[in-house]
């Protein structure tokens, strides 16, 4: 079983920035769709950032142009920057991984593995 282990949510004031962090446990897990996704209080999980396998990228709407989602497969890491954050942004955020698909988007069904959250609080 992989486990997702996400680190670098804190708190910070409206336009600052945060970078996270999601480390693989298993050397066997080297490929796969990996996303962020987060959940804000009383509100449904939503899909922010996905990259595939051969490079394709995805972001929500509302964190273009401010997020930027990395992954450094040798590393089985993937990284999310977060830059001039919003006090909208603050949620639990969640590291998620695909065992075989190359491209999952912001399908939550779609990927198999998942991290235990990290909080981000952004104040005005």
């Amino acid at each position: 079983q992989v486990q997702l282990v996400e680190s670098g949510g804190g708190s910070v004031q409206a336009g600052g920035s945060l970078r996270l962090s999601c480390a693989a446990s298993k050397s066997s897990y080297s490929s796969g769709c990996m996303g962020w996704f987060r959940q804000a209080p009383g509100k449904e999980r939503e899909g922010i950032a996905a990259i595939g396998d051969y490079g394709a990228i995805r972001y929500a709407d509302s964190v273009k142009g401010r997020f930027t989602i990395s992954r450094d497969s040798a590393k089985r890491s993937l990284d999310l920057q977060m830059n001039n954050l919003r006090p909208e942004d603050t949620a639990m955020y969640y590291c998620a991984a695909s065992r075989w698909a190359t491209w999952a988007g912001f399908s939550s069904q779609s990927y198999d593995y998942w991290g235990q959250g990290t909080q981000v609080t952004v104040s005005s």
